[in-house]
């Protein structure tokens, strides 16, 4: 019998363990969709590792991925925590996701006007622009905001002795601003990088900042959803409806 305290609810904080089973079905999905699509996320710690692994063969790295997300439902099995495998879960993320993902995009846009997180790319597939989805809500979120953000303020605190109190709010919330700058920064670097226009970079360091406040205030696995959900509605939507 179910009790209280394992009834998902949106007052709960996902911990590292609910982490990994709600994002499960993102980062399969991610994975599963590369071995079969030309894409990939340019913040990807794990695909290169994954082929290269399975020594290049694609039914190899299809067996991993896949194992690798068996693998964990087993051991949350084996713990006796299936509770985090149940279905209200991943139904609550989700619709925790879409919240955020429609405010984000309200908030964003009063500051610079109608602008989207990501740019459309013409040429892409529905489930090419799928795939990128699901990619930049998981390696995304992993580095800038569980890395950059998380990991980098523990550093930022221990260099700068920060206690409590007014320092250490005024600390996190410095550290924020700049993550969320280097966030959207990140999207003109490179090869695939975007042209840069300042309307577009303050948009998504707007984003950032938003991404960081959920990964704060709620967890890994709702930010996830909610940057994949919204890069869902600005890549894919948009080849479905014209």
């Amino acid at each position: 019998m179910d009790t209280l305290e394992e009834t998902p609810s949106l007052r709960d904080v996902s911990g590292p363990i609910d982490d990994l089973a709600l994002t499960l079905p993102v980062f399969l999905g991610y994975h599963l969709g590369v071995a079969f699509l030309p894409v990939r996320n340019a913040a990807d710690l794990v695909t290169h590792e994954l082929v290269r692994f399975a020594e290049n063969s694609l039914a190899g790295y299809i067996a991993l991925t896949v194992i690798l997300g068996l693998g964990y439902a087993a051991v949350l099995l084996v713990l006796g925590r299936e509770q985090h495998l149940r279905w209200e879960r991943f139904a609550l993320v989700l619709f925790e996701g879409i919240l955020y993902a429609v405010a984000m995009r309200l908030v964003a846009g009063y500051v610079v006007g109608k602008m989207s997180l990501a740019a459309v790319d013409e040429a892409a597939t529905p489930l090419a622009a799928l795939v990128t989805s699901l990619g930049a809500g998981f390696y995304e979120e992993l580095v800038f905001r569980v890395l950059g953000f998380g990991f980098g303020l523990k550093l930022v605190y221990l260099l700068f002795r920060t206690q409590g109190g007014p320092r250490r709010f005024a600390a996190g919330l410095a550290w924020a601003v700049v993550t969320a700058l280097v966030f959207s920064g990140w999207h003109y670097v490179g090869e695939f990088g975007d042209p840069f226009e300042l309307r577009s970079f303050v948009f998504r360091a707007v984003c950032g900042l938003v991404f960081v406040a959920i990964y704060a205030l709620r967890g890994f696995a709702p930010v996830v959803w909610t940057h994949a959900l919204y890069d869902i509605w600005v890549l894919v939507l948009p080849g479905f409806l014209g």
